[in-house]
Order: C-alpha cells, then sequence, then structure tokens
C-alpha cells in the first residue's frame, strides 16, 4: 500500500504537481436491523479504492478509482494534475497551504473486542431479545433495533514526505419503539434517537450500554406518552439532557463554526454562519461558564484519529472560551485567512471517492460542577427534556426549533407530570448566553453524530458531543405541536 501510494504522489509531481496526496483506503462495515420480529436488514461488505488529490498551477484536482494497481494509479495520478490545471484557468488566487510536520507513524482506534469477530448470531440473538421486550404489549405498533460496525483502514503519502496509516474503528446499537393509540403517535427510543449511540469503540460499547435492562422502561414511557397532556406553551427554565444536548451543540455551534461555511464556501447546501470572523475574540457566545472544545484526541470519539485527511496531527482547543468566542474549525487551505499558522485539523473525507472538506470534529460542552438532583430541587417549575425528535435551524445558524421526545415537569426537585410533543426555540447566541448550570462530569458522556450531511457532491461523516444535563433560563417552549 505505501508503495502505491508513494507511486502515484511521484506521478502527480512528474506531472506538474506542487503538492500532492494519495489515500487507501479498505473499509469494511456490518449493519444489522431486526424490526417487528424479523431482520429487515443484514448488510456485510467491504470496499477499497484510491483518491489522488494534487495542487497544480495553483488549483486542485482529484481523481479516483476502485481500481487498485500500479498502472491504474498512474492513470489516475495524471487525471488529476489535468483536472487542476484546467480548474486553475478560473481561479481567484493560488491555494495557499499552512505547513504541517512530516511524519511517518501508525494509529490505530483502541478497542477491547474486535466487532467484527463476535459471531452474527450473538448479534442478532441480542437484537430479538430487545425485540420481544419491546412489543410486549398490544399498543406497539412497530420496535426497530439495530447495530453497526465499521472498520476502515487508511493508507496517505503526500508529496511532503509524510505516510500516515490508520486504523479507525467504531461501533453503534439502538432501539425505537412507536406506540399507537388514543389518535397519537409516540416514539421513545435508547440510548439516543436516530438508531441509538455510536462511539469509536469495539464491541464493547454494546455490553456496556445495559440494552435489555432499559427497554421496559423506554416500551412502557412510549405508551404513556399516548395520554400524556401536551407541552405547555410559554417561557420555562429548562434543563436540556445530554442526548439532546448533543445536537444542540452540533448544530448552533459546530456548524456555526466551521470556516469554509463562514467565508461562504456552503451557502448553495446549507447556508453560512452568523459567527464571521470580527467576532473572534470579540464575540460573547455564551454565558461565562460555556466552554466548548474541539477535541480529535478524546478516547471513544467518532472524530478520535491520529491524524486528519491534511495529515495534521490531532489536538484540542477551544471554539468558546468562558463564553467569549476564540476559534474556527479549518483546514491547512483556510488557516492564512484567519492568521493562523497552522491547521486545527478539521479536514475529513468519505472514503476514497471524495475529495476531503472541511468537518466538525469531537465538540463538547465541557461539564460544570452541579449533581443533578441539586439541579432538579433548584429548577422548581422548570422542564426536563430528553432525546430529539426533530430540528431545524436557519441558513445563518442563528433561529432554531427543536423538538424531543419526552418531557418532565420539574417538581419537588424531581421530575414530575410527563408531557408530549415538546419543543423549544431560540436565538443562538441569545439562547447559550442563557446557560447557567451544568451537571459535572459524572453525568458527561460523548454522544455520536453518525450521518453528519455536507457538501456537494454530499458527503457523511462522524463526530461526536460530549455533555450532560444542562440548564437554560427562560427558554420559548411548547410551541410548534
Amino acid at each position: 500500500m505505501r508503495n502505491l501510494a508513494e507511486r502515484a504522489v511521484e506521478t502527480a509531481k512528474v506531472r506538474g504537481a506542487s503538492y500532492a496526496d494519495c489515500r487507501i483506503i479498505y473499509t469494511r462495515q456490518q449493519d444489522f436491523t431486526v424490526r417487528n420480529g424479523k431482520v429487515s436488514d443484514l448488510d456485510q461488505g467491504e470496499d477499497i479504492g484510491f483518491g489522488v488529490r494534487v495542487i497544480a498551477d495553483g488549483a486542485w484536482g482529484f481523481a479516483c478509482s476502485p481500481h487498485l494497481n500500479a498502472e491504474n494509479i498512474d492513470k489516475v495520478a495524471a487525471d488529476a494534475v489535468r483536472i487542476a490545471k484546467a480548474s486553475a484557468r478560473l481561479k481567484n488566487e493560488d491555494v495557499r497551504l499552512a505547513p504541517e510536520p512530516i511524519v511517518d507513524e501508525r494509529w490505530q482506534t483502541p478497542i477491547v473486542e474486535d466487532p467484527f469477530l463476535i459471531p452474527l448470531e450473538e448479534k442478532l440473538g441480542l437484537l430479538f431479545q430487545l425485540d420481544k421486550i419491546l412489543r410486549k404489549d398490544a399498543r406497539i405498533a412497530s420496535s426497530e433495533s439495530s447495530m453497526s460496525f465499521k472498520s476502515e483502514h487508511q493508507w496517505m503519502a503526500t508529496s511532503e514526505g509524510s505516510f500516515i496509516d490508520q486504523l479507525l474503528i467504531r461501533s453503534g446499537v439502538g432501539y425505537s419503539v412507536t406506540a399507537v393509540g388514543n389518535q397519537e403517535i409516540q416514539t421513545r427510543s435508547f440510548p439516543n434517537s436516530f438508531r441509538g449511540q455510536y462511539m469509536s469503540l469495539g464491541y464493547e460499547l454494546i455490553r456496556s450500554l445495559q440494552l435489555l435492562e432499559n427497554a421496559e422502561r423506554v416500551r412502557e414511557e412510549a405508551i404513556a406518552l399516548l395520554t400524556a397532556p401536551t407541552c405547555p406553551s410559554g417561557k420555562r427554565d429548562i434543563i436540556i439532557d445530554g442526548t439532546q444536548m448533543a445536537l444542540q451543540i452540533h448544530e448552533s455551534v459546530g456548524h456555526a463554526t466551521e470556516l469554509d461555511r463562514v467565508l461562504g464556501m456552503e451557502a448553495n447546501y446549507a447556508g453560512l454562519s452568523f459567527a464571521t470572523t470580527e467576532k473572534m475574540n470579540q464575540f460573547q457566545y455564551g454565558s461565562e461558564i460555556v466552554n466548548l472544545v474541539c477535541d480529535s484526541t478524546v478516547p471513544a470519539g467518532l472524530a478520535t484519529l491520529g491524524w486528519d485527511d491534511d495529515g495534521v496531527r490531532a489536538q484540542r482547543w477551544h471554539l468558546v472560551q468562558n463564553g467569549r468566542f476564540v476559534g474556527y474549525q479549518f483546514n491547512r487551505e483556510l488557516a492564512h485567512t484567519i492568521g493562523a499558522t497552522r491547521s486545527s485539523g478539521n479536514n475529513r473525507a468519505m472514503g476514497w471517492s471524495h475529495i476531503p472538506i472541511v468537518r466538525i470534529t469531537n465538540l463538547s460542552l465541557m461539564p460544570g460542577n452541579w449533581e443533578l438532583d441539586d439541579l432538579l430541587a433548584d429548577t422548581e417549575g422548570g422542564l426536563y427534556l430528553e432525546t430529539n425528535r426533530s430540528w431545524s435551524i436557519d441558513q445563518w445558524r442563528l433561529n432554531f426549533q427543536f423538538g424531543v421526545e419526552a418531557a418532565w415537569e420539574i417538581k419537588g426537585g424531581k421530575r414530575g407530570q410527563l408531557y408530549k410533543n415538546a419543543n423549544y426555540q431560540g436565538i443562538t447566541p441569545q439562547f447559550w448566553r442563557s446557560c447557567d448550570a451544568i451537571c459535572n462530569e459524572k453525568y458527561w458522556t460523548l454522544w455520536g453524530v453518525h450521518n453528519c450531511g455536507k457538501g456537494q457532491p454530499g458527503q457523511v461523516a462522524e463526530m461526536s458531543h460530549g455533555s450532560s444535563p444542562t440548564r437554560f433560563r427562560q427558554v420559548e417552549v411548547g410551541i410548534g405541536n
């Protein structure tokens, strides 16, 4: 693999590239779903291919192929250079890459149990056990349990002399039930909605999540929502659980601080950002207790790796520090636009067939010092909101609305009345400035987002957001029912 990757780079240089890299990627994946007592999806596959990215005459070129042999390596590398030279005719300025040290290293996701060595019978057996519990009531109209495993082996060579060998592994599992009755349809999920929890771990993730132990509770909550009152409208103090906080972070901070979006390079697909460059180090994004940190080194994060697809080493930095906006997520190409001397390491591609683009890394709200029981006791008459159901945010990442699967009134220091169809809305900086309490590290979890879409042609990337239950004061709730 090293010889082939380095051959592509050399061919590109001979053809006139001032910079070149080649990524060879071998992927294995398993996806299983049990729905209403039957296997509805069972996909197992593998894939290999390579992509060559070059700069020639100051412009990017990219070409790729699934045919991994010396002759095709030369052809694809030459194609990438030809595309770059054609693109250069329309460039506004030359591509500039921030410097990066040369490395020759290997990195692998630390795991305990290789998920691909666990027998299929054991995996499906657990899903069927869950399904049996979830459907043990006539009011349950549908149940779905799923597992997913992915192994991605990458070999990357650059014309600067770097060679990086990485093996990235992730696992995912989750289930949901849909109850029907009383002219209502309600869903509850575990450990999270949208197919559950995903982490850069082996099969030990599945063993750790107490899936069977929570199945009955999840079923009964879905049924209880059928007759629960609708969440009342108005301004309320709210405590948002970690699962919903993860999506709040993703949509109102993660995408808002992607520098390519800020500079207008994403406008056609998913809008721009209010967090424009003159605000850096000058803007109060949240209250003084809000610290939002990017970290591609944190254990078990979906974007945890050794190096990004620019060959930049994993790192940790603040986007928001004590409430103040202090950083962006960007790559080597965009570093100079904000005066940075090196990339933040945010360039990633969906496999070998796409060119790397700026992607959110693991981005987390740092824990505070509250015990959850104390926070509940301090929020009389508020609402506790749990598990995302829907989301919407405008093209500037300012106005948002989120719906959750379940909400509880906070009364007497505990969760009381269950409400259905709860929503909340806000404006990003006003919302984050209303944050006044965050639970401590005991309640803090990395929640995986495994399906983040971006780019044209579209790409899917994975990342995690660490969070714990967090309180926001006087937020508009109950709208959009």
